[in-house]
């Protein structure tokens, strides 16, 4: 049957979908390859492209024409797909142009001026221009929060995670707070028992790394035909689902920051490859939230590239790439990959310890979104939380304490919280993958993976953002979020 206001939204979306590439691109070649003297122009290029965006997000004809299409006789996917965009369409309506450009251009630069700032541990160089994007996110917050009738912070968790608020956040990560410390202690005791592992000899030729980062890719079922691997400050997938782009970080003296950085960024691309491809261009094909997309590169980093398959298949690719060695045998390399280890550096944490970094970026961005506190005082919060949850001291340094991540300097306030939450889900996956298939373990031990590419690709992947997320996680695992399985999992791995 007709349905012309639908088809006409459907093609609308299309196009912000087409200019989202270019801009999608220009930001990957910003964190990867543009000059730094391009940054004001290309700032201000991008803050353009994002007034556009806005702009057609905003088109004044959007909310009739949503009214008129809900009245048209559409299937189950269409009104997934059209309750997406009256999503897209309150979000955008919320801010105006001014407030989207200011923004725009804002991150760029603090963005641009972090990257050197950081390895020069220039908090006092830093602290301006994190003043000015506080300061917009705290008004976004505001705005979004009267359109929503959420909390500040809660309209922020909303643009990453649909649905978490604060209150529910209380009450995992408040569970997760009073377990993971007396966790970690008991891990601890456990490893200084043992004999520890070899520790693998240097120095690791880049280009070797390289090697050995594409190769694990194939393993993990990358398209290089519609993606590729650079180097940025921080890692990151980026691009569109058509041309993925994929980012890790090298170091002559480790070779396991860059392989797992790069494994846990094949995940995100997996799920953006294998997006439904007859819907692309529309809400609904879009990952689901955050969370969920973090869980993809949680089940690849945590959940699969530790399992004794995944290992026994890199270890010889190690050999090839630096030589043999005894620290590169398999049973040592499932020790130095399940190693814990309490540490300044968030994506350098083991499974065990990284829910501690993300509690502590949470509870201080919250702070800071609700006007608790001011930039000025993240760098003492900062040591007093790793101090009380780590044992970490990171007193005077910025560069490895609150400067390490890319998010407060781009403006990406309420995110953190998800990438605990996607650990949450990949353990959950698991649990559903080993119940669905009982040999599980024994086909991974083997070399076949394809049960859990399998798994995600029709649980997870093709149903994209047609259901609401607890609603997605239930049809794939049985219920929504249950934070026992991740307990359950570390338990198992890490003190059976």
């Amino acid at each position: 049957m007709a349905t012309p206001v639908y088809d006409a939204l459907a093609e609308h979306h299309r196009r912000l979908h087409r200019l989202g590439h270019l801009g999608a691109i220009a930001g990957w070649d910003q964190a990867a390859h543009m000059p730094p003297k391009g940054n004001e122009a290309r700032a201000a290029a991008m803050a353009e492209l994002a007034t556009l965006l806005h702009r057609l997000r905003t088109d004044p004809s959007l909310p009739e024409r949503l009214a008129q299409a809900e009245q048209e006789p559409l299937s189950d996917a269409q009104r997934a797909n059209l309750r997406e965009m009256r999503r897209d369409h309150r979000l955008a309506t919320a801010l105006p142009d001014a407030l989207v450009e200011r923004a725009a251009i804002a991150a760029a630069r603090s963005e641009h001026a972090w990257r050197a700032q950081r390895r020069a541990n220039d908090w006092a160089g830093f602290l301006p221009n994190l003043h000015e994007v506080v300061a917009i996110a705290r008004e976004q917050a505001a705005r979004l929060a009267d359109r929503s009738g959420l909390s500040r912070f809660d309209a922020l968790l909303d643009l990453y995670e649909p649905g978490m608020t604060a209150a529910e956040l209380d009450r995992v990560f408040g569970d997760l707070r009073q377990w993971l410390p007396a966790t970690i202690e008991r891990v601890l005791a456990r490893q200084a028992d043992r004999r520890p592992p070899l520790e693998p000899v240097g120095p690791f030729p880049l280009d070797a790394q390289r090697r050995v980062c594409e190769q694990a890719m194939r393993l993990l079922g990358f398209d290089f035909d519609a993606g590729r691997l650079d180097v940025s400050t921080h890692p990151f997938c980026g691009g569109v689902p058509e041309d993925v782009r994929l980012t890790t970080r090298f170091d002559e003296r480790d070779f396991l920051g860059s392989l797992l950085s790069t494994i846990h960024e094949t995940g995100h691309a997996r799920y953006q490859q294998n997006l439904p491809r007859d819907w692309l261009g529309q809400p609904a094909a879009q990952a689901r939230s955050m969370a969920i997309h973090e869980s993809q590169s949680l089940a690849f980093e945590m959940q699969l590239a530790a399992h004794p398959g995944f290992i026994a298949r890199l270890a010889p690719l190690l050999a090839e790439a630096f030589g043999a060695q005894p620290a590169f045998e398999p049973a040592n390399l499932q020790r130095l990959l399940t190693r814990v280890k309490p540490g300044k550096i968030r994506v350098d944490a083991d499974e065990v310890t990284y829910p501690a970094h993300v509690i502590v970026r949470v509870e201080i961005e919250r702070a800071l979104i609700e006007g608790e506190i001011e930039a000025d005082d993240i760098p003492a919060l900062w040591d007093a939380k790793m101090m009380e949850l780590l044992g970490v001291d990171t007193r005077g340094d910025y560069r490895d304490g609150p400067m390490q991540d890319i998010h407060w300097a781009s403006g990406t306030f309420g995110y953190f919280a998800c990438y605990s939450l996607g650990a949450m889900y990949a353990a959950q996956w698991f649990a559903a993958m080993r119940r669905d298939h009982p040999d599980l373990d024994t086909r991974l031990a083997g070399g076949d993976f394809a049960p859990v590419f399998d798994w995600l690709h029709e649980r997870i992947w093709r149903q994209a953002s047609f259901w609401p997320t607890d609603e997605l996680a239930r049809r794939a695992s049985g219920e929504a979020l249950n934070p026992a399985h991740f307990k359950a999992h570390l338990e198992a791995r890490y003190l059976a």
